[in-house]
């Protein structure tokens, strides 16, 4: 169990699921830069999260809601939470009926073909069924580019790779290394080109060089 003082974004699961080295970046050496994709993405989540709670029929939707999980570590905001009124949910304070939680994470693109989307949506899901004391079977990702949903179910796979990341996001962050560059194709579309240097092999990789050249030369110069 993890204090409050011990949390990590949730956003930050994405991101190493995404590329540990990105994450590492982002997170550890506080590095960032924006690109047309995450301006949009970013104007995208302000957008839906400056919207009002409001109910339609039997949905009540909740936008900008803060959550996190002790349990995990970690913590953020969920673009929108919607309840949906079913015999089979729970209760609300305040609320007559029982409701189904069911979180919904706005992206501006389309659907990826890795998990790191599904893995930051059940993040979210896990952290508002240990707040609720609720079990969430499943949400939603909307694709921005598509203008549809895309259902995630919550299954046990899913669970288990998010706290298995969760668990990784920590050990990541608590060694305090940035891990070595890989170039391929997720490069293209990463924000942190120019500072990561994949195609160099990676600044730390350039820094230990340097480092090493340094040392040599001193050993010369002194021998």
């Amino acid at each position: 169990m993890f204090s409050e003082s011990d949390l990590l974004p949730i956003s930050a699961l994405q991101h190493l699921a995404f590329c540990e080295r990105q994450c590492a970046l982002i997170h550890i050496e506080q590095a960032w830069a924006e690109n047309r994709l995450t301006a949009e993405g970013r104007l995208m989540h302000d957008r839906v999260h400056g919207q009002e709670a409001e109910t339609r029929g039997d949905i009540r939707t909740v936008r900008g809601l803060r959550i996190r999980s002790l349990e995990l570590g970690i913590s953020g905001i969920a673009d929108m939470v919607e309840f949906h009124r079913s015999e089979e949910g729970m209760t609300l304070p305040g609320v007559r009926g029982a409701w189904v939680v069911f979180p919904v994470e706005y992206k501006r693109g389309k659907p990826k073909t890795d998990r790191c989307d599904e893995i930051q949506l059940c993040a979210q899901a896990l952290c508002l069924e240990e707040m609720m004391f609720a079990k969430i079977p499943a949400g939603a990702l909307y694709y921005g580019s598509q203008h549809k949903r895309q259902e995630i179910v919550f299954d046990e796979e899913l669970r288990n790779i998010t706290g298995t990341m969760a668990a990784r996001l920590h050990q990541l962050i608590q060694k305090n290394i940035t891990p070595p560059a890989h170039h391929d194709k997720r490069c293209g579309h990463c924000s942190l080109f120019d500072i990561c240097m994949p195609s160099a092999g990676g600044c730390r990789r350039i820094q230990k060089y340097l480092e090493e050249a340094f040392n040599s030369f001193d050993e010369v110069t002194s021998a």
